[in-house]
């Protein structure tokens, strides 16, 4: 591969990159303008191109994750409270992490090889185009080997690898990625010799197209399942055009090297600044455009209609699955999919990045379920380890982009430690619904002790040192075996409710005379506590506003009118706000401005005239509401 040869395939490129900004969806998003937040890529969930990224360990597959990755669509990596809080003490707690300020925002990125463990999905941005992007763990021969083996079943790199080769399958278009310094390794050339094997097996996701449509595709047809995956290969970590003209670079002898595995030509490249994007902007356009004529569709979607379609499409639930290391998060994730889509293991600290999950409840309720790394505490965790570090920091987005969080407990531990403690509070004090699944009660449940009594227990614990927690949902259950598990996801729905509930202004009112008569609020500074009226200001969390002839209540009484208002309108796992306000002593209406002023012939100062004038005449002062007249 020479230098002409490069320097002509970056024109080309850049030519037909040109044309594709021409049209005005793509032009829109490079000028400045943010395209539109979707919950849909498209009218069709069919015609979504679907990326996965492979290759080697420590190749930069997740830093192109991250680039690719659309931050507008994907709200979960936007928060507006991140920006608020500038200290680097944003934790509560036990709940910790030495690097405040940095922000992954996506999969997490390390030097360390191996850093990904789980495949995760997200909707992927291009230009104009849209797409659904999938991040790997990296592949090697030694994990293969350990895949299909014996021992593959039920060690970490086997199920890394059956992750990997689940996104391959599913995949329209595969983006192999290698590091060009170090040319062709053996892992890169075990890679290349299973990405053949599996080049020509059908798509899952295209025989779910045909059984929607005929159902009778002849296998050397243009539309036949094993045509449907394309494979490109991305040379990275080449930044600038040094490695062309360098005299001692082996980068053209591994470009050429590489290109001699039956992908075609490599694609250079660096994710990291950036370098490349074109050619990968151009590969995509294509091929989702040879996806939608492959479907009868048009190649762009009506902006109207797709806009109609997120508008009305019901908005998931989100659920995020916190807890301690090892105590059975994924294994519940598992269990209410029904597939094995994330890694679960004995090993603690399996999981490493927050992994969402698009699902279907009884087939017609959304929920986005969140599976996340163990949180355990600072001071227990390695000071040179950063990925732990970054796994919490993703843990804890996920909680604050939840509607209900499941706080997982491990029932071998008999009580409610302190880290989980702390756990619950700072769900709480984010304002999210909070329900707690008792897990592993199969390895202390008998006879003798029941589910019921377990639960109980579990309930009193957390009433006893966190009285503000009294009566939340607690779930019993073994996600291992499958025991209980269905009852989780109707009592997450029912603190969804409760949590999105917006109760008339009349019903409050009267709960409050009820309250206030029963025990009203002491005095202070020496006069009567008024509560006047109270009403909700917004949901999500339940908010409400007292107004009162003070500026604040005493503790004791807010906590009093809490534990109120839970009984009364069954406000359990979550914190219940209270804000108090000073209403204003005067007419609102009143201006202050026109308070020493006359308004005619009825005004104060003219009634002050008029009354002097009748007492020096009569004697006596005039009688109110009437007027003195002079005759003449």
């Amino acid at each position: 591969m020479s230098h002409t040869t490069i320097t002509r395939s970056f024109l080309s490129t850049f030519n037909k990159f040109n044309h594709l900004l021409s049209n005005s969806r793509a032009s829109r998003v490079y000028t400045g303008c943010s395209p539109p937040v979707l919950r849909c890529i498209s009218t069709n969930a069919n015609a979504d191109l679907i990326v996965s990224i492979l290759g080697p360990p420590n190749a930069g597959k997740s830093t192109l994750f991250n680039r690719l990755m659309c931050k507008e669509t994907n709200r979960a990596y936007k928060l507006s409270s991140e920006k608020k809080r500038t200290k680097k003490t944003r934790s509560n707690a036990r709940i910790g992490y030495r690097h405040p300020s940095k922000r992954s925002g996506g999969a997490i990125v390390t030097p360390v090889a191996g850093t990904t463990r789980d495949r995760r999905e997200c909707i992927g941005r291009i230009g104009g185009t849209y797409f659904r992007l999938i991040d790997t763990a990296g592949v090697d021969g030694e994990k293969i080997d350990v895949a299909f083996g014996k021992r593959g079943k039920h060690s970490l790199d086997g199920a890394m690898i059956r992750q990997t080769m689940e996104a391959a399958r599913r995949s329209d278009l595969v983006l192999l990625m290698f590091d060009a310094r170090l040319g062709v390794t053996s892992d890169l050339a075990e890679t290349v010799r299973w990405l053949r094997k599996i080049s020509n097996d059908p798509n899952p996701n295209d025989k779910s197209e045909n059984q929607e449509g005929d159902g009778d595709l002849d296998a050397s047809s243009p539309s036949s399942p094993s045509n449907h995956r394309e494979i490109v290969i991305l040379a990275n970590k080449l930044e600038g055009d040094r490695w062309v003209s360098s005299d001692g670079s082996s980068v053209l002898d591994n470009l050429a090297e590489i290109s001699r595995v039956g992908f075609g030509e490599p694609v250079p490249m660096s994710a990291e600044h950036g370098e490349g994007m074109v050619d990968i902007a151009v590969i995509i356009d294509k091929l989702t455009k040879e996806k939608r004529t492959r479907l009868g569709l048009p190649l762009e979607d009506d902006e109207d209609e797709r806009q109609n379609i997120a508008d009305n499409a019901p908005k998931p639930l989100q659920l995020a699955i916190l807890g301690r290391q090892n105590v059975g998060k994924s294994t519940l994730v598992n269990a209410l999919l029904g597939e094995e889509r994330v890694i679960a293991g004995e090993t603690p600290g399996l999981t490493r990045d927050s992994i969402s999950v698009a699902w279907n409840w009884k087939k017609n309720k959304p929920v986005q379920i969140v599976d996340t790394a163990g949180i355990r505490r600072g001071v227990k965790r390695e000071r040179s380890d950063e990925i732990e570090d970054l796994a919490v920091l993703d843990a804890m987005r996920a909680m604050k982009l939840a509607d209900v969080a499941v706080l997982v407990l491990d029932a071998r531990a008999r009580y409610v430690q302190r880290q989980e403690l702390a756990i619950a509070d700072a769900v709480v004090r984010e304002g999210r619904a909070l329900v707690i699944a008792a897990n592993k009660m199969d390895l202390i449940v008998d006879e003798e002790y029941t589910k019921h009594d377990f639960a109980n227990a579990v309930q009193e614990q957390i009433e006893t040192r966190f009285p503000m927690l009294r009566q939340t949902p607690v779930v019993a259950m073994s996600s291992l075996y499958g025991d209980n598990v269905f009852k989780l996801m109707p009592v997450v729905f029912k603190a969804r409710e409760r949590w999105a509930r917006v109760i008339p202004t009349g019903q409050l009112n009267r709960w409050l005379e009820e309250v206030l008569d029963e025990h009203s609020p002491p005095m202070q500074n020496g006069r009567p506590t008024r509560i006047k009226y109270i009403l909700q200001t917004k949901g999500r969390p339940p908010t409400f506003l007292l107004f009162c002839n003070v500026t604040e209540l005493p503790i004791n009484y807010l906590r009093y009118l809490t534990r109120s208002f839970q009984d009364s309108f069954d406000m359990f796992g979550m914190e219940v706000r209270l804000v108090v306000k000073a209403s204003a002593e005067t007419n609102p209406y009143t201006s202050k401005s026109n308070k020493n002023k006359t308004t005619g012939v009825g005004g104060w100062q003219g009634r002050q005239k008029r009354f002097v004038a009748g007492l020096k005449r009569t004697g006596k002062p005039l009688q109110k509401g009437r007027r003195a007249r002079h005759k003449k």
